[in-house]
Protein backbone atom coordinates (compact mmCIF):
# COMPACT_ATOMS: atom_id res chain seq x y z
CA UNK A 1 0.00 0.00 0.00
CA UNK A 2 1.32 3.44 -0.93
CA UNK A 3 2.59 5.57 1.92
CA UNK A 4 0.13 8.41 1.33
CA UNK A 5 -2.76 5.94 1.70
CA UNK A 6 -1.53 4.79 5.12
CA UNK A 7 -1.11 8.41 6.16
CA UNK A 8 -4.61 9.24 4.93
CA UNK A 9 -6.18 6.41 6.94
CA UNK A 10 -4.37 7.63 10.05
CA UNK A 11 -5.50 11.18 9.21
CA UNK A 12 -9.16 10.10 9.02
CA UNK A 13 -8.91 8.48 12.44
CA UNK A 14 -7.05 11.44 13.98
CA UNK A 15 -9.65 13.85 12.58
CA UNK A 16 -12.55 11.77 13.98
CA UNK A 17 -13.87 11.42 10.44
CA UNK A 18 -13.83 7.62 10.22
CA UNK A 19 -15.54 5.97 13.20
CA UNK A 20 -16.38 2.44 14.22
CA UNK A 21 -19.44 1.45 16.26
CA UNK A 22 -23.18 1.32 15.53
CA UNK A 23 -24.51 3.58 12.79
CA UNK A 24 -27.71 3.76 10.75
CA UNK A 25 -27.00 4.97 7.22
CA UNK A 26 -29.32 7.05 5.05
CA UNK A 27 -30.09 3.83 3.17
CA UNK A 28 -31.33 2.29 6.42
CA UNK A 29 -28.47 -0.18 6.63
CA UNK A 30 -26.93 -0.79 10.05
CA UNK A 31 -23.21 -0.24 9.58
CA UNK A 32 -20.25 -0.87 11.92
CA UNK A 33 -18.37 2.09 10.42
CA UNK A 34 -19.19 5.61 9.31
CA UNK A 35 -17.31 8.36 7.51
CA UNK A 36 -18.24 12.02 8.01
CA UNK A 37 -16.16 14.46 5.95
CA UNK A 38 -17.95 17.31 7.71
CA UNK A 39 -15.64 16.68 10.67
CA UNK A 40 -12.73 18.28 8.77
CA UNK A 41 -13.12 21.75 10.25
CA UNK A 42 -9.70 23.35 10.80
CA UNK A 43 -7.34 25.04 8.41
CA UNK A 44 -4.62 22.43 8.85
CA UNK A 45 -7.10 19.58 8.33
CA UNK A 46 -8.44 21.09 5.10
CA UNK A 47 -4.90 21.77 3.89
CA UNK A 48 -3.88 18.14 4.43
CA UNK A 49 -7.15 16.83 3.00
CA UNK A 50 -6.60 18.80 -0.19
CA UNK A 51 -3.07 17.42 -0.46
CA UNK A 52 -4.26 13.82 -0.12
CA UNK A 53 -6.92 14.35 -2.79
CA UNK A 54 -4.42 16.11 -5.06
CA UNK A 55 -1.94 13.25 -4.67
CA UNK A 56 -4.57 10.60 -5.41
CA UNK A 57 -5.90 12.51 -8.43
CA UNK A 58 -2.40 13.07 -9.79
CA UNK A 59 -1.50 9.39 -9.31
CA UNK A 60 -4.75 8.24 -10.94
CA UNK A 61 -5.61 10.77 -13.64
CA UNK A 62 -2.38 12.69 -14.22
CA UNK A 63 -2.42 16.39 -15.11
CA UNK A 64 -4.56 16.34 -18.25
CA UNK A 65 -7.64 18.05 -16.84
CA UNK A 66 -8.79 21.64 -16.33
CA UNK A 67 -11.53 21.76 -13.70
CA UNK A 68 -12.30 20.12 -10.35
CA UNK A 69 -16.05 19.96 -9.82
CA UNK A 70 -17.28 19.52 -6.24
CA UNK A 71 -21.05 18.98 -5.85
CA UNK A 72 -22.80 21.08 -3.19
CA UNK A 73 -22.44 21.08 -0.33
CA UNK A 74 -19.50 19.02 0.95
CA UNK A 75 -17.85 19.02 -2.45
CA UNK A 76 -17.39 22.81 -2.33
CA UNK A 77 -14.59 22.91 0.30
CA UNK A 78 -13.13 19.71 -1.15
CA UNK A 79 -12.74 21.26 -4.61
CA UNK A 80 -11.33 24.52 -3.21
CA UNK A 81 -8.80 22.81 -0.92
CA UNK A 82 -7.69 20.42 -3.64
CA UNK A 83 -7.16 23.08 -6.31
CA UNK A 84 -4.95 24.97 -3.85
CA UNK A 85 -3.01 21.79 -3.06
CA UNK A 86 -2.66 20.90 -6.74
CA UNK A 87 -1.04 24.25 -7.46
CA UNK A 88 1.31 23.84 -4.49
CA UNK A 89 2.31 20.23 -5.15
CA UNK A 90 2.34 20.05 -8.95
CA UNK A 91 2.58 23.65 -10.14
CA UNK A 92 -0.55 23.44 -12.28
CA UNK A 93 -3.46 25.86 -12.01
CA UNK A 94 -6.67 23.84 -11.91
CA UNK A 95 -9.96 25.76 -11.76
CA UNK A 96 -12.57 24.87 -9.17
CA UNK A 97 -16.29 24.74 -9.82
CA UNK A 98 -19.31 23.77 -7.74
CA UNK A 99 -23.05 23.99 -8.11
CA UNK A 100 -25.68 25.86 -6.16
CA UNK A 101 -28.65 23.95 -4.82
CA UNK A 102 -30.86 26.76 -6.18
CA UNK A 103 -30.07 28.72 -9.31
CA UNK A 104 -29.26 32.39 -8.72
CA UNK A 105 -31.05 34.88 -10.98
CA UNK A 106 -29.13 38.08 -10.18
CA UNK A 107 -25.54 39.28 -9.86
CA UNK A 108 -23.32 36.23 -10.35
CA UNK A 109 -26.30 34.44 -11.85
CA UNK A 110 -26.60 30.78 -12.71
CA UNK A 111 -26.26 27.36 -11.16
CA UNK A 112 -22.46 27.38 -10.81
CA UNK A 113 -20.00 28.72 -8.25
CA UNK A 114 -16.37 29.41 -9.07
CA UNK A 115 -15.15 28.87 -12.62
CA UNK A 116 -17.49 28.44 -15.52
CA UNK A 117 -17.16 25.22 -17.51
CA UNK A 118 -16.70 25.67 -21.25
CA UNK A 119 -16.39 23.63 -24.43
CA UNK A 120 -13.25 21.52 -24.45
CA UNK A 121 -12.81 21.42 -20.67
CA UNK A 122 -11.73 18.17 -19.04
CA UNK A 123 -13.35 17.75 -15.62
CA UNK A 124 -12.58 15.63 -12.56
CA UNK A 125 -15.49 15.31 -10.11
CA UNK A 126 -14.59 15.19 -6.41
CA UNK A 127 -16.76 13.94 -3.54
CA UNK A 128 -16.38 12.67 0.02
CA UNK A 129 -18.00 9.26 -0.27
CA UNK A 130 -20.76 7.69 -2.33
CA UNK A 131 -22.93 4.81 -1.21
CA UNK A 132 -25.87 4.83 -3.63
CA UNK A 133 -24.55 7.14 -6.37
CA UNK A 134 -27.64 9.34 -6.01
CA UNK A 135 -25.67 12.60 -5.96
CA UNK A 136 -24.26 11.80 -9.40
CA UNK A 137 -27.80 11.76 -10.79
CA UNK A 138 -27.90 15.49 -10.09
CA UNK A 139 -24.24 16.33 -10.69
CA UNK A 140 -23.45 14.77 -14.06
CA UNK A 141 -26.35 16.41 -15.98
CA UNK A 142 -25.27 19.81 -14.59
CA UNK A 143 -21.67 19.34 -15.73
CA UNK A 144 -22.58 18.01 -19.17
CA UNK A 145 -25.12 20.78 -19.73
CA UNK A 146 -22.32 23.36 -19.70
CA UNK A 147 -20.99 22.42 -23.13
CA UNK A 148 -18.83 19.92 -24.98
CA UNK A 149 -16.88 18.73 -21.94
CA UNK A 150 -15.16 15.49 -21.01
CA UNK A 151 -15.59 14.05 -17.52
CA UNK A 152 -12.25 12.37 -16.87
CA UNK A 153 -13.33 10.62 -13.69
CA UNK A 154 -14.56 10.74 -10.11
CA UNK A 155 -12.43 10.72 -6.95
CA UNK A 156 -13.89 10.04 -3.50
CA UNK A 157 -12.23 9.62 -0.11
CA UNK A 158 -13.42 6.13 0.72
CA UNK A 159 -14.75 3.23 -1.31
CA UNK A 160 -17.21 1.59 1.08
CA UNK A 161 -17.18 -1.52 -1.14
CA UNK A 162 -20.86 -2.27 -0.69
CA UNK A 163 -23.73 -2.72 -3.11
CA UNK A 164 -25.33 0.38 -4.54
CA UNK A 165 -28.70 0.03 -6.23
CA UNK A 166 -27.86 -3.34 -7.78
CA UNK A 167 -25.20 -5.99 -7.33
CA UNK A 168 -22.18 -3.74 -7.90
CA UNK A 169 -20.66 -1.12 -5.64
CA UNK A 170 -21.76 2.47 -6.23
CA UNK A 171 -18.46 3.44 -7.85
CA UNK A 172 -18.74 0.64 -10.41
CA UNK A 173 -22.40 1.47 -11.05
CA UNK A 174 -21.46 5.10 -11.74
CA UNK A 175 -18.68 3.98 -14.10
CA UNK A 176 -21.05 1.70 -16.03
CA UNK A 177 -23.85 4.28 -16.18
CA UNK A 178 -21.87 7.38 -17.15
CA UNK A 179 -18.83 5.96 -18.88
CA UNK A 180 -15.98 7.52 -16.91
CA UNK A 181 -13.49 6.12 -14.40
CA UNK A 182 -14.19 6.12 -10.66
CA UNK A 183 -11.62 5.84 -7.89
CA UNK A 184 -11.15 6.37 -4.15
CA UNK A 185 -8.14 7.49 -2.15
CA UNK A 186 -8.55 4.31 -0.09
CA UNK A 187 -10.92 1.34 0.11
CA UNK A 188 -12.32 -0.29 3.21
CA UNK A 189 -10.14 -3.31 2.48
CA UNK A 190 -7.11 -1.03 2.77
CA UNK A 191 -8.47 0.54 5.96
CA UNK A 192 -8.89 -2.88 7.57
CA UNK A 193 -5.46 -3.99 6.36
CA UNK A 194 -3.91 -0.88 7.89
CA UNK A 195 -5.77 -0.86 11.22
CA UNK A 196 -6.72 -4.42 12.16
CA UNK A 197 -5.15 -5.35 15.51
CA UNK A 198 -2.67 -2.49 15.18
CA UNK A 199 -2.35 0.41 17.58
CA UNK A 200 -3.41 3.84 16.40
CA UNK A 201 -2.54 6.57 18.90
CA UNK A 202 -2.15 3.93 21.59
CA UNK A 203 -5.48 2.24 20.84
CA UNK A 204 -6.52 -0.67 18.62
CA UNK A 205 -9.27 0.83 16.45
CA UNK A 206 -10.28 -2.39 14.66
CA UNK A 207 -10.07 -5.27 17.11
CA UNK A 208 -11.40 -8.80 16.62
CA UNK A 209 -14.93 -7.78 17.59
CA UNK A 210 -15.10 -4.84 15.16
CA UNK A 211 -13.46 -6.95 12.46
CA UNK A 212 -16.08 -9.67 12.84
CA UNK A 213 -18.86 -7.08 12.54
CA UNK A 214 -17.27 -5.61 9.41
CA UNK A 215 -17.03 -9.12 7.94
CA UNK A 216 -20.69 -9.76 8.76
CA UNK A 217 -21.70 -6.46 7.17
CA UNK A 218 -19.88 -7.33 3.96
CA UNK A 219 -21.34 -10.82 3.96
CA UNK A 220 -24.75 -9.12 3.68
CA UNK A 221 -24.01 -5.97 1.68
CA UNK A 222 -20.52 -6.34 0.23
CA UNK A 223 -19.40 -6.72 -3.36
CA UNK A 224 -16.02 -8.38 -2.82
Amino acid sequence: MEGYKKEFIQFMIDSDVLKFGDFTLKSGRKSPFFMNAGAYVTGSQLMRLGEYYATAIHETYGDDFDVLFGPAYKGIPLSVATTIAYSKLYGKEIRYCSNRKEEKDHGDAGILLGSKIKDGDRVVVIEDVTTSGKSMEETIPIVRAQGDVTIVGLMVSLNRMERGKGDKCALDEIKDLYGFDTHAIVSMDEVVECLYNKECNGKVVIDDEIKSRIDAYYAEYGVR
